[in-house]
């Protein structure tokens, strides 16, 4: 179905829409969803086409229709995020024969689907934008959210998902009301996940312990997935969520479900952590194993843990340990969140006081719920929510198998000279050991290091933490530090004897690094002398660890060695290690190659990887490094390039507007065939614009090998358009995006018009980015303005999104580091 892949591919962004009520990296101007009102063409284009569409065909105008037409409006933002066009076509203007002549449509909205009418709705029933959210996602989903009316209905699906999946079950005393929408917004993004099962009333309240009369709506939890085939009761263990029903209280109720029923441990309660996220603001309950009663006491606390489900969480503690210090007068004890850290200690005669314990605390929320005080936690609490990014929950999971950095050299003040004079090069880690992306990416330095082990690359790793002055270059009368002052962590510099460190601006993860220190590592340039020696440099690798790669070339040729641009050249090579091998070809040979290419000396063949050997491009030698280095990495540039998720912040630092093809996976030899012809199309718009589109990037994503752009063009636009898609954004001149018209073919001239008229300002824009600025989501959490006015004097650098970004290189999109990704490329729609 539509529904369950825009569900999969736009969570990241859906989700803080649905949750948190705001959108960080997929904001637009209010104007950029699809206009309200459509032409009987354009509502006919976007029927054939299978978009979802929810549509009034508008006769004449009453105070109801009016009414109804403002909710209609307002609904528009929040369906889009669901991939459903939401609009009005005016019968007055250009009638759609099909249903602006029938008397049925005037109190009638349609929803569209697959290319044909899915569902009518009497406008009674779509009233404002809750019934109509509501509403909409309920007909979508209705062929996977079950409606239950008896205890046999329930019973029936309760079995049916024994051992499968576990059971969301929701009660609404009426349709098309926030809880009601709440339901079906959760349902959409967990649909995959759990069964959901929606109740408007009938006997089947009986059974679950509400009265029909009661207008309070409940969630229930069905514990059905691990309880297959070994349940004392006909149904599932069930737990009751305690709080309203809400879309944020749904969320961390589903998540609260997956947590351990029971956790244990052998340290004193007063050394376990707290509750960490997504669980923040669970209390925790302890309860004490004794080793001769270690069966017993693990039964009962399974027992109360049940119980407690959704309340609290459970830790059994095992006193045989000896790091458990409790006096044995207490057999449980208990933290709560916004205590902090503070356990309380009791002893307890059974366990239903425990229970009651957290039962009347839960009661006493509920009753203040309405106080402005509670108003600020709730909001402080979003707040915490949302600090916690991926990479520190990560470190956090994974904080008992964090590697440790005393495995590799330890580079300091007293040995820094000593220790990169040893070895021809030496590849230091600058970090921060308590930073969430440093702990992250030393793992997979560590990973490199023992790659390297046989090598002579010698890797080590500088605690900034501790030695500050070697990390701000400070040499203390000592010989000059070969590097500025580093601001940036983690940081990764490649050193050798008497030269200027190399910084590592690639992603930060395994492959990438490996692959620029074993490209770094052959001379720089190559001294070539013969015609072995250059066909080896052109066709084989320098070493196997680079085997499988695609390498870029360049070779210079010059008359003699002593010619005045092979300076220029040397130093232009020694810029390109790590990301292109080079060799410097003279004499007699240097003359015969630039006669084969048709070159006058001195020169500079550049061989991309991308393209044939016998294709390379002849550069005019420079006097200047820079100017040098610049054409060569022009020349390596492919012109119509696939951006990926490792390569997109290299493309994003040229700082040009962005041609973007978005085409989708190929599902059999035709698909291929299409997406090859406009690719071919593409290249078209590159030769036949000429000068004119080096002002932009022409490239493509392919869905199918980068599925992160199915969120990124859906957060464009505000909904999956049909593939293939054309847009041009992050332009120079502005944050616009602009979309061809999906209904034109694509084709090289078509497009340089759409170009050109974009340029004039005659075409509208579809989207816009969202703004430079991520800043703290809370002012206390202001963390580096705080370190400011502590110690004004320390030097450090604002760590832009990208960094952050980069740090991911478990599976997620990186970034290059500050130090080469220019501030104005910082947009929000880059991370892919």
């Amino acid at each position: 179905m539509q529904k369950r892949s825009l569900s999969s591919i736009m969570w990241t962004c859906i989700a803080v829409v649905l949750l948190w009520g705001r959108l960080g990296g997929c904001t637009e101007k209010a104007s950029t969803s699809a206009p309200m009102e459509h032409t009987a063409a354009d509502f006919n284009d976007k029927l054939h086409s299978g978009k979802t569409m929810f549509i009034y065909f508008e006769q004449r105008v009453s105070s109801t229709i009016s009414l109804f037409l403002a909710e209609l409006e307002q609904s528009a933002d929040a369906l889009q995020h669901y991939g459903v066009l939401v609009g009005k076509v005016n019968c007055n203007k250009e009638p759609v024969r099909e249903y602006c002549s029938e008397e049925k449509a005037l109190n009638t909205a349609f929803l569209f689907r697959g290319g044909k009418e899915f569902l009518g709705f009497n406008l009674d029933t779509v009233f404002d934008v809750n019934s109509i959210v509501s509403e909409v996602l309920f007909a979508i989903l209705r062929e996977e959210i079950k409606y239950v009316h008896t205890e046999t209905d329930l019973l029936a699906m309760e079995k049916a998902a024994r051992g499968k999946k576990d059971i969301a079950l929701g009660y609404v005393s009426s349709l098309g009301t926030q809880e009601h929408r709440s339901m079906m917004e959760t349902a959409y993004v967990y649909g995959s996940k759990y069964q959901f099962i929606l109740i408007t009333g009938g006997p089947v309240l009986n059974h679950l312990g509400v009265d029909e009369t009661s207008r309070s709506s409940q969630v229930w939890f069905l514990h059905c997935r691990a309880h297959g085939g070994s349940m004392t009761s006909e149904h599932c263990p069930s737990t009751r969520m305690s709080k309203p029903l809400s879309t944020l209280s749904l969320h961390s109720f589903l998540q609260l479900m997956e947590a351990p029923l029971v956790s244990e441990v052998y340290d004193d309660p007063s050394s376990v952590q707290p509750p960490q996220f997504p669980y923040q603001d669970t209390p925790q309950v302890f309860l004490f194993s004794r080793p001769a009663f270690k069966q017993e006491d693990l039964d009962t606390a399974t027992a109360l843990a049940w119980r407690l489900r959704g309340l609290a969480l459970l830790v059994l503690v095992h006193r045989q340990s000896p790091a458990v210090k409790t006096p044995d007068e207490y057999n449980a004890a208990y933290r709560l969140p916004e205590k902090g850290s503070e356990v309380k200690y009791l002893h307890s005669n059974s366990t239903d006081e425990l229970l009651e314990l957290f039962a009347n605390e839960e009661e006493e929320e509920e009753e203040d719920e309405g106080s402005e005080e509670e108003a600020e936690d709730e909001d402080l609490d979003s707040k915490l929510h949302m600090l916690d990014d991926e990479i520190a929950e990560s470190v956090f999971e994974n904080r008992l198998n964090l590697p440790d950095a005393d495995s590799l050299a330890q580079l300091t003040s007293d040995n820094f000279h000593a220790t990169v004079a040893e070895s021809s090069l030496t590849v230091a880690l600058f970090y921060l050991p308590w930073e969430a992306v440093s702990k992250t990416f030393l793992s997979s330095f560590i990973d490199v290091a023992e790659r390297l082990e046989e090598s002579e690359v010698q890797m080590s790793v500088v605690d900034c933490a501790e030695w500050t002055d070697l990390c701000a270059a400070e040499s203390g009368g000592s010989p000059t530090i070969p590097f500025q002052p580093v601001t940036v962590f983690p940081t990764v510099l490649l050193l050798r004897p008497e030269e200027s460190a190399q910084r590592y601006g690639g992603m930060l993860g395994t492959e990438a690094l490996h692959r620029f220190i074993m490209l770094s590592q052959p001379a720089s340039p190559a001294l070539l002398s013969t015609q072995e020696e250059v066909t080896s440099f052109l066709q084989e690798v320098p070493h196997p660890g680079l085997a499988g790669y695609k390498l870029h070339r360049a070779l210079g040729l010059f008359k003699t060695q002593a010619d005045a641009a092979v300076r220029p050249f040397t130093e232009a090579a020694k810029s390109l290690r790590g990301e292109a091998l080079t060799g410097l070809l003279t004499d007699g040979l240097a003359q015969k190659w630039a006669a084969e290419h048709n070159v006058d000396l001195p020169a500079v063949l550049v061989f991309p990887s991308w393209g044939a050997r016998t294709r390379a491009s002849p550069l005019p030698a420079s006097t200047s490094a820079e100017e040098l280095l610049s054409h060569i990495s022009t020349a390596l540039l492919h012109p119509l390039p696939e951006l990926t998720v490792e390569n997109l912040p290299s493309f994003l630092s040229l700082g040009k507007g962005l041609l973007l093809l978005f085409v989708g996976e190929e599902e059999d030899e035709i698909g291929r065939r299409q997406n090859q012809a406009l690719l071919e199309e593409m290249s078209g718009v590159v030769e036949l614009g000429g000068e004119r589109m080096e002002r932009y990037l022409v490239c493509w994503i392919h869905l199918g090998r980068t599925p992160a752009g199915m969120s990124v063009l859906g957060s464009y636009l505000g909904s999956m358009p049909p593939l293939p898609a054309l847009v041009l954004t992050h332009l120079p001149s502005g944050s616009e995006i602009y979309q061809f018209s999906p209904n034109t073919p694509i084709t090289a001239s078509s497009v340089l018009q759409w170009v050109q008229r974009v340029e004039d300002g005659a075409e509208s824009a579809a989207g816009t980015l969202g703004g430079d600025s991520w800043p703290p989501a809370a002012e206390f959490f202001d963390f580096l303005k705080i370190m400011d006015m502590q110690e004004p004097g320390f030097s450090r650098q604002q760590t832009p999104e990208a960094e952050v970004e980069e740090g991911v290189a478990l599976e997620k999109a990186g970034g290059e580091s500050s130090s080469s990704f220019p501030a104005h490329d910082k947009q929000p729609h880059t991370e892919l």
